[in-house]
């Protein structure tokens, strides 16, 4: 519930703020839909699916090989030499690694989602700059998540201006930038 007020009050307030100031324009723009189309975004979708399937994959086969190897250990017909010690670390270590092999699913879905953030922070960053530029130099006053509009007018969309000021080109079926947009009344 708060989630949802929080929006909806900063748009109750951008529009207030807007009536009062008739001059201020409002656009909007989805940040990633953007990314998405940037080139970058293909090179990342490699690049974390090589991650996936060369380190997470391998770490889980390495967590399942030791603790198949401690659990031998354990299940060995003579642990009776063993000190009670090594015993009690040997089993703390299997209930460990039981543990990581039974949430995995949980544990690489975090790691993954760590490193995707980290490779597409510098495309944010990017996209970010360049839709401030946008804003700025369309005298935009506000910019808004495309997300919290149910309808919006297609001249305030800055997704085809922020493509063009960073070279790219928009793919079949969304709209290639105006030239000269019209200003919000």
């Amino acid at each position: 519930m708060n989630k949802l007020i929080s929006p909806v009050a900063v748009i109750i307030a951008l529009f207030i703020g807007i009536g009062a100031n008739a001059q201020a324009k409002l656009g909007y723009m989805s940040i990633d839909q953007m990314v998405s189309i940037m080139p970058e975004a293909g090179k990342i979708d490699t690049a974390l699916g090589k991650y996936q399937s060369d380190s997470l994959n391998q770490t889980l086969n390495t967590i399942v090989q030791e603790y198949q190897y401690k659990d031998s250990l354990l299940n060995k017909s003579d642990t009776s030499k063993t000190p009670k010690s090594v015993l009690t670390q040997l089993r703390t270590d299997v209930n460990v690694l039981a543990y990581q092999i039974q949430n995995w699913q949980n544990l690489a879905g975090q790691a993954y989602q760590a490193k995707q953030e980290q490779l597409l922070a510098p495309i944010y960053n990017k996209v970010g700059t360049a839709l401030r530029q946008v804003a700025k130099e369309k005298g935009y006053a506000y910019v808004l998540n495309k997300d919290v509009f149910l309808v919006a007018p297609d001249g305030d969309d800055l997704l085809p201006l922020v493509a063009a000021k960073l070279g790219v080109k928009l793919p079949a079926g969304m709209t290639q930038p105006k030239t000269n947009p019209k200003p919000n009344q």
